[in-house]
């Protein structure tokens, strides 16, 4: 077996590790091996000499992120082992193989044992974003284990890390092509709504896998409705409430590239009752909004970090006073939160103040989060990062 350089905790600083958090900040590293480089493998240690894992090396301030609790070679096998037990969680969630819905998140990080690495399914193509070093590094040997249990259903591997490195790592890296390629427009199926995915240009993967079964919770109250999704992107819960037979739905979105993708969209759903305006959603709901039945903020987040929590909350009031203001009575709310660092009380309260300032009262329907493809465990709760509420406006 390949020796691995090694990192000894201070005392005490073992007991995360043996609740199976799969952090190390760099606190609690007494000693470091003086030749690790950034994206090594290394072993963990407690200061008594107890084997506590094998992580990820990054000189940072979460300076280890553990892929093993348990001694083992770290090869193509491993990757192979991790990507079957990803794929067959997926297969219990009726996600893989299923006929009507062929995109899904493959692996979410932390949640699925594999810490800074995500790659999303669409219908055999799997965009790959590493967040560590250490797993962008690992990619080829990655590639290789899709390969083995995707065998011929694996069309391409897109790598699209320099977006989601640190800046140091990815300034002079390139998004590529790790195996195969995807030549002509891409359709995927999702509940059996159709849509283009963008890879390459759009946001994030390409699309907003999280939000599937909010889209269809949406398609429940859309029937004879008229629906406006802001922040819509490529119009998700637009097709799903046209498909649910709303009378009218408008996208708001700041870039036209996201409409012109989203009105294609339509088209491709053979919608009919459906406008895409390129406009900021502050300044369309100054103006437009007081003709909906059912309103979708769903913003990017506001705040990626705690020093900067204070403005977002404002923004999250800011936004749903501004729809509360202009939704008709009985009408629908659905609004959203992606900020990890704003958690489900503070999101809460954000919108209650929103709903104070507009002077609307609400009734909480649904309490929702991100499906169980963007996996969440007890020893990980930071993996919990969306969050929405959804409210009848009296």
């Amino acid at each position: 077996m390949t020796e691995y350089p090694k990192l000894i905790l201070h005392n005490g600083k073992e007991e995360p590790i043996q609740r199976f958090h799969p952090w190390v900040f760099s606190g609690a590293i007494k000693i470091t091996d003086s030749n690790i480089v950034d994206g090594d493998v290394v072993e963990i240690y407690s200061a008594k000499q107890q084997f506590l894992g094998m992580a990820h090396y990054q000189k940072a301030s979460i300076t280890a992120r553990i892929i093993s609790f348990s001694k083992q070679q770290i090869d193509v096998n491993f990757w192979t082992k991790k990507i079957e037990k990803a794929l067959a969680f997926r297969g219990f969630l009726n996600l893989a193989n299923n006929p009507n819905t062929n995109v899904f998140r493959l692996v979410f990080g932390e949640g699925d044992g594999l810490p800074g690495l995500i790659m999303d399914y669409y219908d055999g193509h799997i965009v790959f974003q590493a967040h560590s070093i250490g797993m962008h590094k690992s990619r080829i040997d990655i590639t290789e284990g899709l390969k083995q249990v995707f065998k011929t259903l694996l069309k391409s591997v897109y790598d699209k890390s320099s977006e989601t490195l640190p800046s140091q790592y990815a300034i002079n890296l390139s998004n590529e092509y790790l195996y195969g390629s995807c030549d002509e427009e891409l359709v995927v199926v999702e509940n059996g709504v159709k849509f283009y995915i963008d890879f390459i240009n759009g946001q994030k993967t390409g699309f907003f896998i999280d939000q599937r079964e909010n889209r269809s919770l949406l398609g429940t109250y859309s029937k004879d409705k008229r629906v406006l999704n802001t922040f819509s992107y490529t119009g998700g819960f637009s097709m799903y409430a046209a498909k649910h037979g709303c009378s009218m739905v408008h996208s708001v979105d700041s870039s036209a590239k996201a409409i012109d993708l989203c009105n294609k969209n339509a088209t491709l759903n053979n919608v009919t009752n459906h406008e895409g305006f390129a406009v900021d959603t502050f300044d369309y709901l100054k103006d437009h909004g007081k003709d909906y039945d059912v309103i979708i903020l769903d913003p990017p987040a506001f705040a990626k970090s705690k020093d900067v929590s204070h403005n977002a909350v404002i923004g999250y009031k800011r936004l749903n006073a501004m729809a509360l203001q202009n939704i008709k009575k009985g009408g629908i709310l659905f609004t959203f939160s992606c900020s990890g660092v704003i958690d489900k009380k503070l999101f809460y309260n954000s919108v209650t103040a929103g709903a104070i300032e507009s002077r609307r009262h609400l009734k909480l329907l649904h309490t929702v989060s991100q499906p169980a493809d963007h996996t969440i465990t007890p020893n990980f709760p930071e993996g919990e990062y969306l969050k929405g509420l959804v409210f009848y406006v009296e």
